[in-house]
């Protein structure tokens, strides 16, 4: 009987120590950087969000767009506490690093491939120091917020505050692409010969996480990552403006696309900041949310 205890019990470690990476990876990663970085708060309350309010239902402009950045505020900081958390791990893993490379366990090593991959990243800890730091610099280049401001701004502007037939059909808040069939929906004005359709998703968070992902991590982004990186360096809070001429590419239509988020911006601040449930000043001028201070290339990470 004891034998068989015993048999049953190895049998569960194993698949414990198989499992268990995984789960950490999506659930509680902060375990496995012991206990320096708690779970976030807000990313751990998140709710999923399947559908769209109607907000073609509201008759004045300044209801639609106090519904919008009221609906969508919250899932977009939940996703910047969730990107923060995965930061100060990174930050932790990184002074262990720096301290003594020998001392990151097993899990703590997993758990960093499992960031380089999500960010596109070669994995590199085994070889040189200097390959390791290249990593480390690309990943605090990418692993990084993303201004509350900007993400409500675009959000607004790529799904005509959330009535467009892609956000309502396909929960598709910004636009993003797809080249698979039947991944998406295919836009009624697609030429001919071309693939591409618009992205669909199962909830407005995975749009949003998407999106996100996409400005950290795709090469047509890198001169935003390198403005963002510029301020975190200068000690100074990221603000939206500041990032915007980092999304020339993100339109055709290129620096008229630009102006035209600067303009939502400055417009629309005093709204997204009372969404943002921040305090206007009364005197000067309104200070746009920022972030706290925080603080290369490789042949399989996406071009840096």
């Amino acid at each position: 009987m004891l034998r068989a205890l015993t048999i049953m019990l190895a049998i569960l470690a194993v698949a414990a120590a198989i499992v268990a990476p995984n789960v950490l990876h999506l659930a509680n990663p902060h375990r496995l950087y012991d206990n320096e970085v708690t779970l976030g708060e807000m990313a751990a309350a998140a709710p999923r969000v399947t559908t769209l309010p109607d907000f073609s239902q509201y008759q004045q402009t300044a209801d639609k767009k106090q519904a919008f950045f009221g609906f969508l505020a919250p899932l977009v900081e939940a996703e910047n506490a969730h990107i923060a958390e995965q930061r100060h791990g990174l930050e932790a893993l990184y002074y262990k690093w720096q301290f003594r490379p020998e001392s990151l366990t097993h899990e703590q090593k997993s758990w960093l491939a499992y960031l380089a991959k999500q960010y596109r990243v070669e994995f590199t800890l085994d070889g040189t120091s200097e390959a390791a730091q290249e990593m480390f610099d690309l990943l605090f280049r990418r692993v990084d917020q993303v201004p509350e401001t900007l993400v409500l701004v675009q959000a607004a502007n790529e799904s005509a505050w959330g009535t467009s037939r892609f956000a309502v059909q396909a929960l598709n808040l910004f636009g993003q692409w797809c080249f698979s069939e039947g991944c998406g929906l295919v836009p009624e004005a697609r030429g001919a010969d071309a693939r591409h359709e618009v992205r669909s998703f199962d909830s407005v968070n995975a749009s949003i996480a998407s999106y996100m992902r996409n400005l950290n991590t795709h090469p047509a982004y890198f001169e935003l990552r390198t403005l963002r990186a510029e301020q975190r360096e200068r000690g100074r809070d990221i603000r939206a403006l500041d990032l915007t001429p980092g999304l020339l590419s993100y339109s055709e239509r290129g620096e008229d696309y630009v102006e035209e988020l600067n303009a939502m911006i400055r417009v629309n601040r005093p709204m997204i900041l009372d969404a943002l449930e921040q305090p206007i000043p009364e005197e000067g001028p309104i200070a746009e949310p920022g972030f706290p201070d925080q603080d290369a290339r490789s042949s399989d990470s996406a071009p840096e």
